[in-house]
């Protein structure tokens, strides 16, 4: 059975595409917090939903589970991974390494494509800012820091910058939620000086960049989760 693309805004697939299309509408409704952490996941709806087998949604569900965005329960059912609050910081941590290191290595050993890529993302995010669309600009970002890590040619690496930065887009699809005011220039800017360090191949000063951007989100995150949202009622 194909898709065309009308009641419920699945795209044309192709035969044999089942598990990426699934794959794909999911993560982002997970990512984006549509899919709340900890909202239960029912493979008979998902086959009614996508119109075939639940060969493909299972399928699906194991690539979910693999970048820690599904947690599978011991009656083989399923549900869209929590946000453990309490230990953010073992993730602030390790998204602070891994910026830390990544940019160093792209300093090293990028090629001048790479440089073309990076820019490229930047001028999305960029454009995702001025255009105050948080969405867009947290997927860029991801998109963005991804580029950087790939340039600096080290696969394992990057495997766990990609897994970090899939993580922290349901972080910060919170965190932006929080936004009263305009999204800030300020990440504009930090982007900017990290890949002119970059293409200066200035590893000391790519590295205390990076901390410095890692270390101003997780600020941010943090005075998020510790607001005080209590009604003041007069008694």
């Amino acid at each position: 059975m194909t898709t065309d693309g009308g009641e419920g805004g699945l795209p044309e697939r192709k035969r044999g595409s089942g598990v990426k299309v699934v794959y794909e509408m999911l993560r982002d409704e997970i990512l984006n917090l549509k899919l709340a952490p900890g909202t239960h996941i029912d493979e008979v709806q998902l086959a009614e939903r996508f119109g075939m087998s639940r060969t493909p949604i299972r399928e699906a569900l194991v690539r979910l589970a693999g970048e820690g965005l599904v947690e599978t329960l011991p009656n083989r059912s399923a549900m869209v991974a929590t946000i453990d609050v309490l230990n953010l910081h073992t993730f602030y941590d390790a998204i602070t390494l891994m910026y830390r290191v990544t940019t160093r290595l792209a300093a090293q050993y990028h090629r001048p494509e790479d440089l073309v890529r990076i820019r490229a993302h930047q001028a999305d995010y960029a454009a995702a800012v001025a255009a105050q669309d948080a969405l867009a600009m947290i997927a860029i970002n991801r998109e963005l820091h991804a580029a950087i890590a790939e340039a600096g040619r080290n696969p394992y690496f990057t495997t766990l910058t990609l897994r970090l930065l899939n993580e922290g887009r349901r972080i910060l699809r919170l965190y932006y939620q929080s936004f009263d005011d305009r999204l800030p220039q300020e990440y504009v800017d930090e982007h900017e000086a990290m890949i002119a360090a970059i293409a200066a191949r200035d590893v000391a000063l790519c590295d205390r960049i990076a901390s410095a951007h890692a270390d101003q989100i997780v600020r941010q995150i943090q005075k998020l989760f510790a607001r005080d949202e209590r009604q003041r009622v007069p008694l």
